[in-house]
């Protein structure tokens, strides 16, 4: 018959994992990805919690004739910083959980069938 868990020692871990966690989430807060497109002549900064901090655009990247590709350099980089901050959120809070199963998982916990 298997081993019964300790739930004093659970509630631990999860208040543990929970404090960490809180505290990966505001180390995001000031953490910043940069991202560029067209060479560097478009490049943004994003937070690691998704907050745009900063999108700065080389003069010669701007052709009054042409405005879709600058458009198209913006938006590239943009979604290049989300990916790149959405990627170290998933480390960090990774790291946190101590990689219990993924989202919500528990299977780190001891507790039959997780």
């Amino acid at each position: 018959m298997p081993q019964q868990p300790n739930l004093n020692a659970m509630m631990k871990q999860v208040q543990q994992m929970q404090s960490e966690m809180v505290k990966a989430q505001e180390e995001l807060k000031s953490e910043v990805v940069e991202a560029s497109a067209g060479g560097g002549m478009v490049t943004v900064k994003i937070s690691g919690d998704l907050e745009l901090r900063e999108v700065r655009i080389d003069p010669e990247a701007v052709d009054p004739e042409d405005v879709e590709i600058l458009q198209d350099m913006v938006l590239a980089a943009t979604n290049e910083a989300i990916r790149a901050a959405q990627e170290r959120a998933a480390a960090k809070m990774g790291a946190a959980t101590g990689g219990l199963g993924g989202p919500g998982g528990l299977g780190g916990l001891g507790i039959p069938g997780l």
